[in-house]
């Protein structure tokens, strides 16, 4: 299955002040998941960020936060946002949910072993997941990928979201995303 404009949701997993310092990448992770939201943005996507228990882990990364203003914000303290009851309607209403985020073997893992169980297509972002060690974030996508998500890069969502070359909206997208990569 492809990724589909009207169809597709972002989920962004626990990319928090106090953790992100200490996974792989984390100013690549950073960088590249501004990226995607911005391009989810665009696209018209509905966006959540999550995040586990805020009160002692601090909010989602304010860089990110600002990439787009109008996401929701949902709190959590089961590691899968399905089990914590926590995403709402406007992302659950879509067929396809596409995840970025952290600790790809905790709470994206969780989540997307989660969201196959209600039956969602889910599209994982292996370039903009990140954990604490590279076999962590290896098992996790091998795992996920063995339960039925789709594993994806950013440029994938951004190609499928677009369908097409040609016209006003995909030569803004190119010149901001495919060129400038900046959201």
């Amino acid at each position: 299955m492809l990724m589909q404009r009207q169809d597709a949701g972002l989920l962004v997993v626990d990319i928090q002040d106090k953790l992100l310092p200490a996974v792989q990448d984390a100013d690549g992770l950073l960088a590249r998941s501004r990226w995607l939201v911005g391009a989810a943005r665009d696209n018209g996507l509905p966006i959540v960020f999550s995040e586990q228990y805020p009160k002692g882990l601090g909010g989602t990364v304010a860089t990110l936060r600002d990439t787009a203003p109008d996401a929701q914000t949902v709190d959590k303290l089961h590691f899968s946002c399905v089990e914590a009851g926590c995403l709402p309607p406007a992302l659950l209403q879509k067929r396809q949910i596409i995840v970025c985020g952290m600790e790809a073997h905790v709470c994206v893992l969780q989540t997307v072993m989660g969201l196959l169980a209600i039956n969602k297509e889910v599209y994982v972002t292996a370039d903009a997941i990140s954990s604490r060690k590279p076999q962590d974030i290896e098992l996790a996508i091998a795992r996920m990928r063995a339960a039925g998500a789709a594993i994806v890069s950013r440029e994938m969502v951004l190609f499928e979201l677009l369908e097409k070359s040609g016209g006003d909206h995909f030569k803004a997208m190119s010149q901001r995303y495919l060129l400038g990569e900046q959201p």
